[in-house]
């Protein structure tokens, strides 16, 4: 596979960092931001193959703004969701089923703390779908 370009968006600079450093080592082209602001910016100039998000960064919201706006940008670029909302309140939040990905907007969430082989298990499947679905409208007639 390819190296990919991957967007982290998250306002823990150790998380950014720990996720850039593994992605980084998994032969990817690692982009960073601490926050929606920073985020919104970088995706002027830059076309993710996969984003992995915060839920709560600059707003409580911001993760859930920011993949209403990724998926109107870049509809064919997966997400990760990151969230600490099962840690902090003891509700489990999913995004499984087809009602709940309508209005999430992600395809896939995480609770923190999350472990490093769940990201590259999840990185990887998402682009390897990804590249599944490229190839398959690749050898469709126009």
């Amino acid at each position: 596979m390819s190296a990919k370009t991957i967007l982290v968006i998250d306002d823990d600079p150790d998380i950014l960092e720990q996720v850039s450093a593994m992605l980084s080592a998994d032969g990817h082209e690692v982009v960073t931001a601490g926050g929606e602001a920073e985020a919104e910016d970088i995706l002027l100039t830059v076309r993710p193959d996969l984003v992995i998000l915060d839920l709560m960064m600059d707003h409580m919201d911001s993760g859930f703004v920011l993949s209403h706006h990724l998926k109107k940008l870049y509809p064919e670029a997966p997400i990760i969701l990151l969230t600490a909302v099962t840690a902090a309140t003891g509700m489990s939040f999913a995004a499984e089923s087809a009602e709940a990905q309508s209005w999430v907007k992600v395809d896939k969430v995480l609770n923190k703390p999350v472990r490093p082989d769940q990201i590259r298990a999840e990185v990887r499947r998402l682009l390897k779908e990804q590249s599944g679905a490229e190839a398959e409208g690749a050898h469709e007639p126009h």
